[in-house]
């Protein structure tokens, strides 16, 4: 059997050690050692390969435009949105696609290959929704992008954010987003909600609504969120985004909270390195992390994935589209550092991802889209320590990205030293 790419000697998340035969844009075989001829093989032997990094909240339409037309001088979420709303009058539909490729570019050097991004739809020309639309037609041969039709300033609140969502969905955009907490009162909250849903189940579409991004306890739209997805059979089809009030919310509340939202299939997208900057501003000591109680959603058989959110736009000044410094940071403000949670939040942004996001053609398996990232690490947990390079990105069969091994050499009072950062107990 002739492939046209052999990956030869890597190690897989869960240990072993495999190559694996592509043809065209699909994993043909994955065996012990493959003899067979191959127009190109890499060797990997030692490294680790996993399927690609997925983010599942991002907002592309913004990102990389930090500083323009002001920076962000308070830090919270409602001066970025503020800061938002002026920049938009500014936006070109070349500037927007133009800043959005080169993220899309940069992403797919760190092994990014899946991206749903939030597309604001309160602007009645809906220039960032071309654009995006433009993006995804044009990084489809080796990104998938998906896009949420998102009513930054209020699906209630903004005169024409209702129309305007659903032009957006009528041209193509994906899934149908919200942002309850933003509305003018909670009563206006939970309405949007409850039609939001009700759109996308008549559209057979998904939902992934910013919910209770807030540091206020008693906002609390996941539960009407969780109701929604299971008075119209959404379940499996709905997340909810930050969530972060939970992080304050009375622990028995909780407690009643944690089995509806398990009940209904919807899934949870906390986003460390925003949440952690963006919540607890107004707090003194003790200040508040913000970050939603991941192990608790997880113990409750939650799907929990961990996304970017932001990178340089009004609300972040950092960033660099790698999701293991998202999942380093999860697991730091998580708490998570057993091995075993550490493997995990190294899932949380490969397939729980791909799982939050419904793609069914992901993984490492035969048959499924050639897509693979091979990382400078030994294990997930040498990873997530390491943040290493990526040696190489395939994406549906063809080799987009290759980088050297970093060796280098240091020498201390004319002695060489080792500065090589893998280590293995072993």
């Amino acid at each position: 059997m002739n492939f046209d790419l052999i990956v030869k000697g890597g190690t897989f998340a869960d240990g072993r050690v495999a190559d694996i035969g592509i043809r065209g844009d699909r994993i043909i075989a994955i065996e012990p050692r493959i003899e067979a001829d191959a127009r190109e093989v890499i060797d990997v032997t030692g490294d680790l390969v996993s399927p690609p990094f997925v983010d599942p909240h991002f907002h592309m339409d913004a990102t990389l435009s930090y500083g323009t037309p002001r920076i962000n001088a308070s830090g919270t979420l409602l001066e970025g949105i503020g800061l938002w709303g002026e920049l938009k009058p500014l936006l070109t539909h070349e500037a927007v696609k133009e800043r959005a490729l080169a993220y899309c570019d940069w992403a797919v050097s760190m092994g990014l290959l899946a991206i749903r991004t939030h597309v604001d739809t309160c602007d009645d020309r809906l220039l960032a929704v071309e654009a995006l639309l433009d993006v995804r037609k044009t990084v489809a041969p080796y990104l998938d992008l998906q896009l949420v039709a998102f009513p930054q300033d209020g699906f209630y609140r903004d005169p024409t954010a209702r129309q305007n969502t659903i032009r957006a969905l009528d041209m193509g955009v994906d899934v149908v987003g919200g942002i309850p907490h933003f509305e003018r009162t909670m009563a206006d909250g939970t309405r949007s909600v409850t039609e939001l849903c009700e759109i996308a189940a008549e559209r057979g579409l998904m939902v992934d609504m910013h919910c209770d991004e807030t540091d206020d306890p008693m906002s609390r739209h996941i539960e009407q969120l969780a109701y929604e997805a299971q008075r119209l059979g959404l379940q499996g089809k709905v997340n909810g985004s930050h969530l972060t009030s939970m992080h304050s919310m009375d622990n028995y509340y909780v407690s009643k909270l944690l089995p509806l939202i398990a009940e209904a299939g919807v899934s949870v997208v906390p986003n460390p390195l925003i949440n952690i900057v963006i919540q607890g501003r107004h707090d003194t000591y003790p200040k508040r992390r913000g970050m939603t109680r991941v192990p608790e959603l997880l113990k409750a058989g939650i799907r929990v994935g961990f996304g970017q959110d932001c990178v340089l736009d009004p609300w972040y000044p950092l960033g660099t589209a790698d999701m293991l410094d998202v999942a380093f940071m999860g697991l730091h403000v998580a708490q998570m550092t057993s091995p075993a949670d550490m493997r995990r939040c190294f899932d949380m942004v490969t397939t729980e991802n791909a799982a939050i996001l419904g793609l069914e053609d992901y993984g490492l398996e035969a048959g499924k889209m050639a897509s693979l990232v091979v990382l400078d690490a030994g294990n997930p947990i040498e990873a997530l320590r390491l943040r290493p390079d990526r040696l190489a990105v395939v994406s549906k069969g063809k080799i987009v990205s290759r980088q050297a091994r970093n060796d280098a050499r240091l020498v201390i009072d004319g002695r060489p030293a080792s500065v090589r950062r893998r280590h293995r107990a072993d």
